[in-house]
């Protein structure tokens, strides 16, 4: 695809709101579940586990709906790839347990994914490309 033309491909904007996805509703089921994922996390020997799960919802819900509507999204896609590969590391890391080792296999495909949102930005479909009156490809 040659940068220096115009972008308007819907590709993009499917492939953030589908990665956004699993951080919305993960944060959705922690807010609807907060007492079984402070257990999680204090049996995962995690200190503070309550103020774990505020930053956890906030992590997830708000840089979930930036990724989503495309603002700072480049920024925010590496922040969100590296608390997958945070809570991948620390939560799933029992990989002699079949389930364990998908959970972690998954949050490094979205950190896989979510790097290439940084290499490659927003897209045509986000607020970004519309702050700059444009659907030229995002650069910066």
């Amino acid at each position: 695809m040659n940068t220096t033309t115009h972008n308007t491909s819907v590709i993009p904007v499917i492939g953030r709101v589908l990665l956004a996805a699993i951080f919305i509703f993960s944060g959705i089921g922690k807010i609807m579940a907060p007492g079984a994922t402070i257990g999680y996390m204090e049996a995962m020997g995690m200190p503070l586990a309550s103020v774990g799960l505020v930053i956890a919802i906030a992590v997830e819900l708000v840089g979930g709906l930036m990724l989503a509507v495309g603002f700072k999204t480049r920024l925010v896609a590496l922040g969100l790839a590296l608390f997958s590969i945070v809570t991948g590391l620390v939560f799933h890391h029992a990989i002699g347990d079949q389930n364990q080792l998908i959970h972690l296999l998954k949050n490094l495909a979205m950190a896989g994914g979510l790097l290439q949102v940084v290499a490659f930005g927003a897209g045509a479909y986000s607020l970004e490309s519309a702050a700059a009156g444009t659907t030229s490809r995002q650069l910066a």
